[in-house]
């Protein structure tokens, strides 16, 4: 008996692949093999890159809230002890919006905490 191969099924896998590489140079978006390697390690990259976000976000965060509180005379490691110490729960990310497009709500916080 003669070997049965899904062509249907096997064509369809190939061009949703093809269809995700659409945009890539060259070979990259129309070669079966290229396609599939490079739409693989893109996945890879967009893995690691989810968690490298948060630490870059993190960072950008710590900067803004450091510019914001020698504005006003402190430290970033100063500001965030002293917020700490009189129980000012508020992170990193609306702090850094505060300082960022709130000046004078960001110094409100910053003159509670110097008391």
């Amino acid at each position: 008996m003669p070997r049965s191969v899904n062509h249907v099924a096997s064509r369809a896998r190939r061009k949703k692949i093809l269809g995700l590489t659409r945009g890539y140079f060259g070979a990259r978006k129309n070669v079966w093999t290229v396609a599939k390697n490079t739409w693989e390690k893109g996945l890879t990259y967009a893995f690691r890159d989810r968690r490298n976000k948060k630490r870059e976000f993190r960072a950008l965060w710590i900067q803004r809230i450091n510019a914001a509180a020698r504005i006003e005379g402190m430290s970033y490691s100063q500001l965030m002890g002293a917020l700490h110490k009189a129980g000012i729960e508020i992170n990193r990310k609306v702090l850094a919006d505060l300082a960022l497009n709130n000046p004078a709500a960001f110094k409100a916080i910053v003159d509670k905490v110097k008391k």
